[in-house]
């Protein structure tokens, strides 16, 4: 999956009531940090659990990131040295960082200078925070070149969700994520909405003629419940070969027996593998917490977090298809409610599949050891 950008929304200023409204929101949208001044972070942590950056005043308090560069007017633009490395806020970065503290630097870009200062900062800080004046794209350019060999991540200050779209397009990476400084309570939302797309990848997937289905004896299957709701057409990755997974469909289909469970796959046996991001791992092995990939017909994919597993013995299936002259299977349990899904991205009942139907797998030529991809010769059969 691509690496997941981090969204901070900045709440130092103003009232308390809305500062706390902004946090509020904020934990209820999944967003990575709120960034107060040091006096608030005993009250943003009663809130919730997240993780607290802070503006510093001697890095004596509890918070997780600790923020330099405010200076007393809170606009983040001290006065310049000619020679950057008599500076301020890059003599207290050391200093903090000497004691084990994790540093954002924060700067506030009103000319070149700053924007050079910014990527001298950076060189020592663990993360550096930049807000621009009446500049959007360039400096944030020339700061991902300048930055990009080191071991800092960026982020860009932004107004709203448009502004997020465009920090994260960036060259090719984009910034690593965004601080957001709004008093509109739904930009927080818009923003996080704009984060999860930009976190959505494409697997490519085939299609493959069946050519056996066969009812087998019973069997442990598993059904991992997950904490997302599936639309019709989004399923799972899985199959008794590494390389070649079938798109098991959600239960997000009525049936005249029983109503849909939209956050369900019952994915198969408990051998099976199970495509999770760019690895993968055994459905035995998954439990409550862990993420799993969700994938649509069309191969986009998102995460979602396992709630429950349930392993069940029921009456089993073998399914067999061929891709590119490869033969690959999957066992499910022999129930209507259990569906492929065909090229067309119709959900199709393993109770229905006949020899010569077509349906969406994924088939590599790589194979696999421990989940990883690997230049080795291995036969699953």
């Amino acid at each position: 999956m691509k690496d997941k950008k981090t969204v901070w929304i900045k709440a130092d200023t103003g009232a308390w009531d809305d500062r706390k409204q902004k946090i509020t929101t904020g934990l209820e949208s999944g967003v990575d940090f709120v960034l107060v001044n040091e006096e608030d972070i005993a009250r943003v942590k009663e809130l919730g659990t997240i993780k607290v950056a802070a503006f510093e005043r001697e890095g004596e308090g509890s918070a997780d990131v600790y923020v330099i560069g405010k200076n007393s007017e809170g606009d983040g633009m001290h006065p310049l040295p000619v020679d950057f490395s008599g500076s301020r806020d890059i003599n207290l970065a050391l200093q903090l960082k000497e004691k084990g503290l994790t540093i954002a630097g924060y700067v506030v870009i009103k000319d070149k200078q700053y924007e050079e200062f910014a990527a001298e900062l950076g060189k020592v800080c663990d993360y550096i925070i930049v807000v621009g004046t009446d500049w959007k794209v360039i400096p944030l350019e020339n700061l991902i070149a300048a930055l990009q060999e080191l071991d800092v991540e960026i982020i860009s200050g932004v107004k709203d969700a448009q502004e997020t779209e465009i920090a994260f397009k960036t060259l090719e990476h984009g910034s690593h994520g965004v601080l957001l400084d709004t008093d509109d309570l739904s930009e927080i939302k818009r923003t996080m909405q704009v984060v999860e797309m930009s976190s959505v990848e494409e697997t490519s997937l085939g299609i493959a003629t069946v050519t056996k289905v066969k009812p087998l004896g019973m069997g442990d299957r598993v059904c991992v419940d997950t904490c997302s709701l599936m639309s019709v057409g989004e399923g799972m990755l899985v199959g008794s070969q590494s390389n070649g997974m079938f798109l098991i469909h959600s239960e997000s289909e009525d049936s005249p027996y029983v109503a849909a469970r939209p956050f369900r796959v019952n994915a198969g046996a408990v051998h099976a593998y199970i495509k999770i991001g760019e690895k993968t791992q055994y459905l035995s092995e998954l439990g409550a917490g862990d993420e799993v990939t969700i994938i649509d017909a069309s191969g986009q994919q998102r995460t979602a977090i396992v709630g429950r597993v349930k392993i069940e013995k029921r009456p089993m299936m073998l399914v067999e298809a061929e891709i590119n002259d490869v033969l690959i299977s999957t066992i499910l349990q022999n129930a209507e409610t259990i569906k492929l899904v065909d090229k067309d991205g119709t959900p199709i009942a393993v109770t229905a599949l006949q020899e010569g139907d077509e349906i969406l797998v994924s088939y590599e030529d790589t194979a696999r050891h421990f989940g990883m991809k690997i230049e080795e010769t291995i036969i699953e059969k």
